[in-house]
């Protein structure tokens, strides 16, 4: 492999993957800005031009920030790479560790060192985010020292949980020969099932409170939607949201007879009770399709993949050479430089699967609603979806193309209309 293919390939992915966000992100401002002083008609009725104004204008801020942070992050990610960044920091935590503390050291501080800058990058862009974008438009609840504590927790939470998982994966790079990416995914799979179970009871609590839904009319009635959908959960929680957002949601956690039901303080208190049933039928259809097994099992694959791929390219030279890194010479360990390098490198090469699986979720969740409307109320789970759009101000006039690339979710007009045919 040539250092200098490499590097053409990695420059023409990094341009065009750029590209296309901005002309999407373009497209998307003057869309919605267009449509911005008339309802659409579909909604005339049950919108008012305020809300929709000040759903446009979110829309186009955050779409505007967007420019700011994939070109800072188009940058960084050259200044780590080809302008030498992660090679600089190579060499001196390798010169300064390994020789002392071992390999395992030294690739564990260069991993610990890189999330940390980056981070620390990241802070002022977070910050903006909380403090002025969603603060200017009523949707943050934080305070200063709710943010930092929180993200002093995520470090510690991410500390505890991912050095050792690195620490695992690199210890089977070193061990296990060609064949270590197979073992490594094995690892990482039987770690993404372990945090299904681990997240909603130790992970989740130590950021938010969940106490036991109150409501006993609404537990009633959603503990018999669950009866009548063959379904068990281990509770019905509600989750303080609003400490964090004013954004409202609803979530399943957990697996098997240990799942949670969540709720969100906030969509409780906007949501009548067949509205909240309506949203829990919802949730029911994916699982009852099998979408959040599928989901696993597809980011089981592409993980698989992407570690079959880095077993070939961590034996080439020109991987390192062409990306702006020395590979180590001597003692010294590459798998912890390779392992972080395709990190690097990967996402501008795989933006265009973000497409493909954008679609596959927006049919899972027309699915989940014609679901839902066989098993509640399709009239309440309108309403509910209206009131949500709403109170999160999604835009009702997105750009056709730039919902196609990357919406998860139907955009209102067509998911809406689907309801009505249900």
């Amino acid at each position: 492999m040539q250092a200098s293919t490499v590097s053409l390939a990695f420059c023409a992915a990094l341009l065009l993957s750029t590209a296309l966000k901005f002309w999407l992100a373009s497209r998307q401002i003057r869309h919605v800005h267009r449509h911005r002083d008339a309802v659409p008609q579909a909604f005339a009725d049950v919108v008012g031009l305020p809300a929709h104004q000040l759903a446009a204008d979110y829309t186009v801020v955050r779409a505007r920030f967007s420019l700011v942070t994939e070109g800072l992050g188009a940058l960084l990610l050259l200044g780590w790479t080809l302008l030498g960044g992660l090679d600089a920091l190579n060499l001196w935590l390798r010169d300064a560790i390994e020789p002392r503390f071992g390999g395992m050291a030294y690739q564990l501080a260069l991993f610990a060192a890189f999330s940390l800058i980056g981070g620390l990058i990241e802070l002022p862009l977070a910050w903006y985010r909380t403090f002025h974008i969603e603060q200017r438009f009523g949707f943050n609840r934080m305070s200063p020292g709710l943010f930092f504590a929180d993200l002093l927790k995520e470090t510690l939470v991410g500390a505890v949980i991912g050095l050792p998982l690195l620490a695992a994966v690199l210890w089977v790079m070193a061990a296990a020969g060609q064949a270590w990416w197979l073992w490594a995914w094995g690892l990482l799979a039987g770690f993404m099932l372990l945090m299904q179970g681990l997240y909603p009871t130790v992970i989740a609590p130590l950021f938010n409170k969940f106490e036991p839904l109150a409501d006993a009319a609404l537990a009633e009635k959603v503990q018999a939607l669950m009866l009548r959908c063959g379904f068990t959960a281990k509770g019905f929680f509600v989750m303080d949201g609003s400490r964090r957002s004013a954004h409202g949601n609803a979530y399943f956690a957990g697996l098997g007879r240990a799942k949670r039901v969540v709720f969100f303080d906030t969509l409780l208190s906007r949501l009548q009770a067949d509205e909240v049933e309506a949203v829990l039928a919802h949730e029911l259809g994916h699982f009852h399709h099998r979408h959040v097994r599928n989901r696993m099992l597809l980011a089981m694959v592409l993980s698989g993949a992407g570690l079959a791929a880095l077993g070939w390219l961590s034996g080439q030279a020109g991987f390192y050479q062409g990306l702006g890194v020395l590979p180590n010479l001597g003692s010294a360990p590459n798998d912890g430089l390779a392992l972080l390098l395709f990190m690097l490198a990967a996402p501008p090469f795989s933006f265009v699967i973000g497409p493909l699986m954008a679609r596959a979720s927006r049919k899972a969740e027309f699915e989940a609603d014609a679901y839902a409307c066989a098993q509640a109320s399709g009239a309440a789970l309108s309403s509910a979806l209206l009131k949500l759009y709403e109170d999160n101000a999604s835009s009702l006039t997105p750009d056709p193309i730039y919902a196609r690339f990357y919406f998860s979710h139907p955009p209102a007009s067509e998911r809406l209309a689907a309801l009505k045919l249900s």
